[in-house]
């Protein structure tokens, strides 16, 4: 009867050495099932190897078969500076320009190329344009909070207007980048104001979610309505949520909200995503829409978003005051 030793340390051998062990095993009289019995690899591993064996007479894996590559190395790099330097160029577009420097291949080359390097073709991320002056005034703002707490932050009722658009364009667009790319400047597309169907007015703070009011249809946001506002809607919620208690209140007149893009959208974005996702039909249901989201959003997340803020602050000292993920 034959006997089989297992070695110890068998199964921790490398494939090549894995290969030369199955076959020495088979050419000193080991049936198959006696090699599968030592667990040195799985049983369709071993006849495999078997197979292969017989056919070449040899352990070597057989290369792979294919074209050769079309691109050198140093040309790989030239479509990566390509890319870079334009961040929304297509594949064809690519293809065409690499063409010009040498290089006959195909879009899905170029894709293939591209994705050895990491860039993967991803929707640009939408962020308001900031200029030099905006840049400027969200570092300001920043270095003057940066040593406030989430309990100072706390203090603080949040006001914004937001624009709700009943049908818009989802203006998509995909940028090929690597990850943790998604904010850089490359890759993000910048957005601007423009009018839209129905504006809404709404404040909140670490307490929940304050007023909503909503700008009467063709009726324009001046400083009529918004001191209006201020005396109707703003107050009664101070009253309510703090009482005699000091809070602060921030605002688009406000000296501290020159950059209001810091804190702009913390509650009215979430809004708005709530309300696309319902896809209203008419102005009537968009208006409808809008209430109810904004009564649904808890208190919970609203004292969260407060929270974030001295980690918003630190996030964008560190961009230098550029786009970042909030």
């Amino acid at each position: 009867m034959l006997e089989i030793i297992v070695l110890p340390l068998l199964t921790m051998v490398t494939c090549k050495e894995t290969r030369a062990a199955i076959i020495a095993l088979h050419k000193n009289g080991f049936t198959g099932n006696d090699i599968v019995a030592t667990k040195i690899a799985p049983k369709s591993t071993i006849y495999r190897f078997f197979k292969n064996f017989k056919e070449r007479g040899s352990i070597l894996v057989k290369k792979a078969s294919g074209h050769p590559r079309k691109s050198s190395k140093r040309q790989d790099r030239l479509l990566k500076r390509i890319q870079l330097r334009d961040r929304s160029a297509t594949s064809a577009e690519l293809a065409q320009e690499w063409q010009q420097a040498g290089v006959s291949a195909s879009a899905c080359t170029v894709r293939q190329r591209l994705l050895e390097d990491g860039l993967v073709s991803r929707r640009a991320a939408k962020k308001p344009l900031l200029s030099k002056k905006n840049i400027r005034d969200r570092l300001i703002f920043c270095r003057k909070y940066s040593e406030w707490t989430a309990e100072d932050w706390g203090k603080v009722i949040f006001s914004d207007e937001a624009p709700f658009r009943l049908f818009g364009a989802s203006g998509k667009r995909l940028v090929r980048r690597r990850k943790g790319e998604r904010y850089h400047q490359s890759c993000v597309m910048p957005t601007v104001k423009r009018p839209d169907t129905i504006h809404v007015w709404g404040c909140f703070s670490s307490k929940g979610v304050g007023s909503l009011t909503i700008l009467p249809k063709n009726t324009a946001m001046n400083k009529e309505w918004y001191q209006n506002t201020l005396q109707q809607q703003l107050l009664p919620t101070t009253q309510q949520q703090f009482g005699e208690e000091q809070c602060i209140f921030q605002h688009d007149g406000a000296p501290c909200h020159k950059a209001k893009v810091i804190t702009k959208w913390l509650n009215l974005s979430i809004l708005k995503r709530r309300v696309d996702k319902q896809k209203p039909t008419n102005s009537d249901k968009l208006q409808e829409v809008i209430m109810k989201e904004w009564v649904a959003i808890s208190q919970d997340l609203a004292q969260k978003l407060i929270e974030s803020m001295p980690s918003r602050i630190a996030e964008v000292l560190k961009k230098k005051g550029q786009h970042c993920k909030y």
